[in-house]
């Protein structure tokens, strides 16, 4: 409902302006555009500074700049709103034509349009019928991405080391589950503290979800072997945290087993389609995390119990087979002492055997021994067959020696015989230019030049006169 302000002086003195009639003269008071716009906007904002209204969504558009722009209408009437971008992201849903909402805030003017409208702070779903509807069609949307495939689901380990339990800190929630795994099998529980509903819960445990998974395996912080998301029932608006997507998407892409206990056994989430598996309550969520450990004892004993007496059932049934086998063979030894006897026979037969075939083989070498020269023999065979090749060598030698010697001879007499310096002692020359060549023409010889005359017993220079 509207909240009632007391008007101010000039709100009264507007209204009297308004709806007096005029009078005579010029006494009706003169406003300016923008005093009247600004006259009415304190007017409007001062009464309706806080206002709850309903109606469905009509035009409904996301600015480039980040504010959102919508229209609220009924059957009779249609209201201009407005969401700032900093409020945008706190409304909590996606607002889109057709939802029927319950808006938040306070009633403005416009002067660049004389229209009035709503900044909208906060946004719900009207009728739990209309969150049910979101909800829906959200849970088809991401089951449509494969976030709830039974492909992506990871097996929970049976003995975790770590456990990290993502819940608020105070209430019953996370005595009963650090109550139920000490009950059951002590673990170490490390408690990320989120708040679990209201305005920032949805990203806060996303942040969680993400930092559990960003500790380094062996660093200072253990990481956690598996992940409690849990909270106490509540009513559907309660329980919107763990419908967001946000937080869904964080319990998807997790690397470290997840367990949804959101709510009573009734109480159903979209955590609890993306988680690994889901608890009825928080308490049943410790259950499935850890088994008992009395019990485990117990069947370690059993089974410890079971596993000495069959083994001693085995060794029994064993040694009775054993026994059985040796009355069956008897005195192994009777089996022996033929064995033995055939071996020694086989002993003497070997030696026997082994003599006859040395002495063979003695007689052979023998045999072969005699048809073969002694080496000295062969040496000195060797040697005057070598003496033999080197005499034929050496007179066949001297007599090829004798031969080129007399045909030397007959070839120095012929060359003395044929050679130009033979003829000089019967009288002849041989005239030789300046450039030591043999003159064979007189045409060759100009006068003035300087030539060599060679007889048999020397030579003489002279010069061309004629």
């Amino acid at each position: 409902m509207p909240q009632k302000t007391t008007q101010a002086p000039d709100d009264d003195l507007l209204s009297r302006a308004l709806v007096d009639k005029p009078k005579e003269g010029n006494n009706v008071p003169e406003w300016t555009v923008s005093d009247l716009s600004r006259q009415l906007k304190r007017m409007v904002e001062g009464s309706f500074s806080h206002v709850r209204v309903r109606g469905e969504i009509g035009e409904c558009k996301l600015h480039s700049s980040g504010h959102l722009y919508l229209s609220l209408k009924d059957e009779g009437a249609v209201l201009a709103a407005v969401c700032w971008k900093g409020q945008v992201a706190k409304l909590g849903l996606k607002p889109a034509t057709g939802m029927d909402v319950v808006c938040t805030g306070k009633l403005t003017t416009y002067a660049g349009q004389s229209k009035y409208q709503m900044n909208v702070e906060s946004m719900a779903l009207a009728g739990v019928g209309a969150l049910l509807k979101m909800l829906e069609e959200r849970r088809v949307k991401l089951a449509a991405e494969g976030l709830f495939d039974e492909s992506r689901k990871k097996a929970i380990p049976f003995l975790p080391r770590v456990i990290g339990v993502v819940t608020s800190p105070t209430g019953a929630v996370i005595r009963d589950i650090l109550h139920r795994l000490e009950e059951r099998f002590p673990r170490r529980v490390l408690v990320w503290p989120v708040p679990v509903q209201g305005e920032g819960a949805a990203e806060k445990i996303a942040t969680a979800l993400r930092g559990f998974n960003a500790l380094a395996e062996g660093g200072k912080t253990p990481r956690p072997d598996v992940l409690i998301v849990a909270r106490g029932g509540g009513s559907l608006e309660d329980l919107m945290p763990f419908n967001e997507e946000v937080v869904v998407r964080a319990v998807a892409e997790s690397r470290i087993p997840v367990i949804s206990a959101v709510g009573h056994e009734t109480d159903t989430t979209l955590v609890d389609y993306a988680a690994d598996l889901r608890a009825p309550t928080p308490t049943a969520a410790a259950e499935k995390a850890v088994p008992v450990r009395a019990e485990l004892i117990e069947h370690v004993g059993k089974a410890g119990l079971r596993l000495h007496s069959a083994m001693r059932r085995l060794l029994q049934e064993r040694s009775e087979r054993i026994g059985f086998l040796a009355q069956a063979l008897g005195d192994p030894m009777r089996a022996l002492h033929p064995l033995m006897q055939r071996l020694d026979e086989r002993g003497e037969r070997l030696a026997v055997a082994w003599s006859g075939y040395y002495r063979r083989l003695q007689a052979r070498v023998a045999e072969a021994g005699g048809r073969l020269r002694h080496p000295r023999d062969v040496v000195r065979l060797a040697a005057q067959r070598l003496e033999a090749m080197a005499q034929r060598m050496n007179a066949s030698a001297r007599e090829r020696m004798m031969g080129v010697e007399k045909k030397l001879d007959r070839l120095g007499a012929m060359l003395e015989a044929l050679s130009p310096r033979a003829v000089l002692g019967r009288g002849y020359g041989l005239i030789y230019d300046s450039a030591g060549r043999v003159v064979t023409s007189i045409t060759a010889l100009k006068r003035g030049e300087s030539i060599r005359i060679e007889l048999h017993d020397g030579a003489r220079g002279a010069r061309v006169e004629d």
